[in-house]
């Protein structure tokens, strides 16, 4: 069995590489350092309940490292397919929460913007749009 590190060659793999970079690089900051990335994403656990960290460094981190670490060591378009969709419905979730919860902050617009565009650069990839 021959295993390597499946390195980008084309620009759509670059493309979908970074978003899956990227998304590792938020599921460090969650693992590592959750309180810092809690206050980056203004939301805060109640005091006296330490189980909201967990899931921060769980929950959170863990999915973020999951498919990230997959599409890092796999290089498979399925596996960029799953992460370019959960990026699309995270930020559709944005845009329902915008429209319907009042929360049209400059904060959220940015995220949205962001969740889109890691979303389109691993659908790019995974659909074939880029090669």
């Amino acid at each position: 069995m021959n295993l390597a590190f499946p390195w980008p060659i084309t620009n759509g793999e670059w493309l979908a590489f970074t978003s899956a970079a990227i998304t590792v690089l938020f599921g460090l900051a969650l693992l590592i350092a959750p309180a810092l990335s809690f206050r980056i994403l203004r939301i805060a656990p109640l005091p006296g309940h330490p189980e909201a960290i967990s899931e921060g460094r769980a929950t959170m981190a863990g999915f973020y490292l999951g498919v990230g670490l997959c599409c890092l060591l796999t290089g498979q378009f399925w596996v960029y397919l799953a992460l370019g969709f959960s990026w699309a419905f995270t930020a559709f979730g944005r845009l329902v929460s915008i429209l319907s919860d009042k929360a049209s902050t400059p904060f959220n617009w940015m995220r949205l913007v962001l969740e889109c565009a890691l979303a389109g650069l691993a659908l790019a990839f995974a659909l074939g749009f880029i090669a």
